[in-house]
This record gives C-alpha cells, sequence and structure tokens, in this order.
C-alpha cells in the first residue's frame, strides 16, 4: 500500500511538473484585457442579460454626441444653445437698465445682441459687460441674469466737469481731464469752458482757486491756457483779465478790490494786465481810445485858447 503511495505521489507531482512546462508555453492576456474576454465570453453564453433598449439608447447617445462634435467643428453650437433653451422657455423679454442719464439704452441692448429669441441661458455676461463698459459716458458695468427671462444692466456715469477746447473742437471732460466724448448739443453749455493745449489737465486745480472769488467766477466766460504756463480769464463783457503765472490769489484779490473800488470791470476796456505784482496796466478798447484821444485834443485847444487870452 505504502508503494502504491508513492507511485501515485510521483505521477502527481510529474503531471504538475508538466502542467507548469506547458503553462509557460502559453500566451498570458494582461489583467484588464482578462476582464473584456470574460464579459464577451458571458455575452455570447448567455450568461449575461443586457436590459431592454439598451442599443436605441446607445445609438441616440452616439449620434448625439456625433451632431454636438459636427456642431463644435462647423461653430454652430451657440446658434443651437440659444434656440434650444430660448423654445425651452429662457428666451429674454425684459432688460431693466439703471442709473443711465447719458447712456442709451437702445445702445445697451444693441451691444447685448438682443433679437426676440436670444436666450438667457446662452448668454454670454461677461462678453456683454466688456462691450457695454467702452461706451464713452460708462465707467462702471453690471450685468446679471435673473431667470427665467430678465437682465439687469446697472451703470456709473463719468461725471462733466468742463469743456474742453482743443483746437475747433471742443470735448467734456472729467475733473481728472480724462476726456468724456465729443460736445453735441447745448445740454452742458453753463460749464466752465477750458481753452488751449494741456488746459484740460490743469483745469480743476485752476479753477479752484476761485472758491474764495466767487463774484470773479461768476463772470468767467472761458479760462485760456497760455503757452501752458498761465491763464487768460475771458468775461461776460469782453474784458481780457491777464493772470500772473504764480501768486494768483494775490492777483485775483487786487482785481477783486479794484472792481469794488473803482468799477474797474464796469468800464469801457479792453484788458487788465496782473502780470506784475508792482503794477496793474489798464487796456482801452479802440472806441474808448477815440474818445479818450478827442478827450485830450479838446483839452489842448482849450488850454491854448485860454492862454491865447490872457
Amino acid at each position: 500500500m505504502f508503494a502504491l503511495t508513492v507511485k501515485r505521489m510521483v505521477r502527481s507531482r510529474h503531471r504538475a511538473v508538466a502542467s507548469l512546462d506547458e503553462a509557460d508555453d502559453l500566451f498570458v492576456l494582461p489583467r484588464p484585457m482578462r476582464r473584456i474576454v470574460r464579459f464577451l465570453v458571458g455575452l455570447g453564453t448567455g450568461r449575461i442579460d443586457i436590459p431592454p433598449h439598451v442599443g436605441t439608447v446607445s445609438a441616440v447617445a452616439f449620434l448625439a454626441a456625433t451632431g454636438l462634435y459636427g456642431m463644435s467643428l462647423g461653430g454652430h453650437t451657440d446658434v443651437v444653445a440659444q434656440a434650444t433653451t430660448a423654445a425651452a422657455g429662457f428666451a429674454i423679454e425684459d432688460v431693466k437698465v439703471s442709473g443711465n442719464a447719458e447712456t442709451s439704452e437702445i445702445e445697451i441692448l444693441q451691444l447685448i445682441g438682443l433679437d426676440g429669441t436670444t436666450s438667457l441661458v446662452a448668454l454670454d455676461i461677461d462678453a456683454a459687460r466688456q462691450k457695454i463698459a467702452k461706451l464713452p459716458w460708462v465707467e462702471s458695468v453690471e450685468v446679471r441674469k435673473i431667470y427665467p427671462k430678465t437682465i439687469e444692466v446697472n451703470l456709473k456715469e463719468r461725471q462733466a466737469f468742463a469743456i474742453w477746447q482743443h483746437g475747433s473742437e471742443l470735448s467734456l471732460i472729467e475733473k481728472n481731464g480724462s476726456v468724456i466724448a465729443p460736445l453735441r448739443d447745448n445740454k452742458f453749455s453753463s460749464l466752465p469752458l477750458f481753452v488751449g493745449r494741456d488746459a484740460e489737465t490743469a483745469a480743476a486745480s485752476f479753477e479752484d482757486q476761485f472758491a474764495n472769488w466767487p463774484d470773479i467766477r461768476a463772470r468767467v466766460k472761458a479760462y485760456v491756457r497760455v503757452a501752458s504756463r498761465r491763464w487768460d480769464l475771458h468775461l461776460d463783457n469782453g474784458i481780457v483779465v491777464k493772470l500772473p503765472e504764480d501768486n494768483i490769489d494775490h492777483a485775483l484779490s487786487l482785481l477783486s478790490r479794484l472792481d469794488r473800488e473803482e468799477n474797474l470791470l464796469q468800464r469801457d476796456i479792453a484788458a487788465v494786465d496782473l502780470r506784475l505784482d508792482d503794477r496793474t496796466t489798464i487796456q482801452l478798447t479802440p472806441e474808448a481810445l477815440e474818445r479818450r484821444q478827442a478827450a485830450l485834443e479838446a483839452r489842448t485847444k482849450a488850454l491854448k485858447k485860454a492862454g491865447q487870452n490872457i
């Protein structure tokens, strides 16, 4: 019995060695491929059940993916998205604009690109914001979607400080000198007028110096920059006041005093020159100069006649 057992054990050992040698000669699939092969075998033998309609769903998914890929290549994705979401009840029907005094609502609607079928879902808010921000009067803008059919546009507009004349062009400027837009009508005619090169950048600091002289400021029609160094004041009655480059406050104080005590700015004069600290020069108008010449000649004749009679 013992000999039989040993013989069987030897035979088993020989079979195991032979099996190992045969296994070394076979090709072994990678682990992921083994799962696929097992799935296919199970599918072929009927051990794996396929739910109903899987084929239909798969075909639809394949066609949808193919369609989306084709739209992407053709650049029609946005159009299809607009039409689909608009048909689903997200077409924009109301645009609420606030904070606009100078900016036209029509311009805003055109920049957003509304055509009656524009979808709120597919609308690019950032692109709309960037377009509106480029409008001349817009300082900042916020654009929001309010589902299902509304857009809110909140503007903060720039403030016109003065009118700047450069050459023959008239422009509205902010207090920091930035140009807002060309002057198109008389709506801003009450704003101060600054004329000349560099006048727009120096306007605010110069105009602030008139805070203590409201009587003079009220009569100024134009502030004219001369050689980018000093200013001339053109008053409402045509008189030109030539200010110095420095110590403007002293010059305005002197002008105010002369007008208060001597009614200087009510007289028939063309200009008041305050550029020198130690003297004030008055220039008469041509008519006043003629009258003065005639008066001097008449006086001279009268003196000669009086001398002859003595």
